[in-house]
């Protein structure tokens, strides 16, 4: 396997306390799967004395099985951070989608032709049940979609709105279109090519990282971060050291003050032993 890279301008080398981390495209390999190689590097942060936690545009019913997996303690981020949770799902933040903005969001998504699924209530709910992303995402959260004929008894309380599309370049003119469209009002942006969110203005994985790391009482100057997404950027800005993954897009690699290898070569594991171990509080 490679090994990880200093990106151009070098990168801090002080004491990490806390690595917080993406889920898909980054802790998950390309089948979704959290591999042996990356639940032992989970432990090794513990034994280091580094804290753990993970954000993800995931809902958070959607992350109960690493949960128990990786034997997580801290609070952690769904809906990009819109949603702050402990491990038994009891939540110390929650943003809701304005009401308004889920309103324009969902009617600027129809119109370009996405599917578009609505996360409330702790449920996933969508009008199509053969959309072509409902077996991905089935995969993904690990429960059963909630059908309806409208989405609008939902739309004052929804934590995320998707719109999924396999026509890529579509959703990327539907983003653009939409931040435009919603202002201030809501975040739009893609947490996968096939895949954009519609949250809360302050939902973001930046705002994640001060929230979980005053909760560790871990200096933000001491948090790390890993992620491969556009959406994965407000949490380099926020963090004392960044971590790309080898899949990551060239955006992410060239704000990261590390690039490991990919997600389908335990880079995960790779970027823990080799970047963050030797900056532990025991090393």
């Amino acid at each position: 396997m490679a090994a990880a890279e200093v990106t151009p301008g070098g990168a801090p080398a002080g004491r990490i306390a806390l690595l917080i981390s993406d889920v898909d495209g980054t802790l998950a390999d390309p089948d979704k799967v959290v591999t042996p190689a990356s639940v032992a590097a989970v432990r090794r942060l513990g034994e280091a004395g580094i804290g753990f936690s993970i954000v993800s545009s995931r809902p958070p019913r959607g992350l109960s099985g690493l949960i128990a997996q990786l034997g997580l303690a801290l609070p952690l981020g769904g809906f990009n951070g819109g949603t702050i949770f402990r491990p038994d799902q009891s939540v110390v933040s929650e943003l809701t989608v304005p009401e308004a903005a889920a309103r324009t969001a969902l009617a600027t998504l129809r119109r370009f032709g996405a599917d578009v699924w609505v996360f409330a209530d702790n449920q996933w709910l969508t009008m199509d049940p053969d959309g072509p992303y409902v077996p991905l995402e089935r995969h993904t959260v690990g429960f059963e979609p909630t059908i309806v004929g409208s989405f609008e008894p939902y739309l004052g309380r929804a934590g995320k709105l998707v719109g999924s599309s396999e026509d890529f370049e579509m959703l990327a003119r539907c983003e653009a279109e939409l931040r435009g469209v919603l202002g201030g009002s809501a975040i739009a942006g893609r947490s996968q090519r096939y895949y954009l969110d519609i949250n809360h203005p302050e939902a973001d994985k930046g705002h994640a990282v001060g929230r979980i790391a005053a909760a560790a009482g871990v200096d933000p100057a001491e948090v790390a971060v890993i992620g491969d997404a556009a959406n994965d950027v407000p949490m380099f800005k926020a963090a004392g050291l960044s971590i790309a993954m080898g899949n990551a897009i060239d955006e992410v690699k060239a704000l990261a003050d590390f690039v490991t290898a990919g997600n389908d070569a335990d880079g995960f594991a790779q970027a823990v032993d080799r970047l963050l171990l030797p900056r532990g509080p025991k090393a």
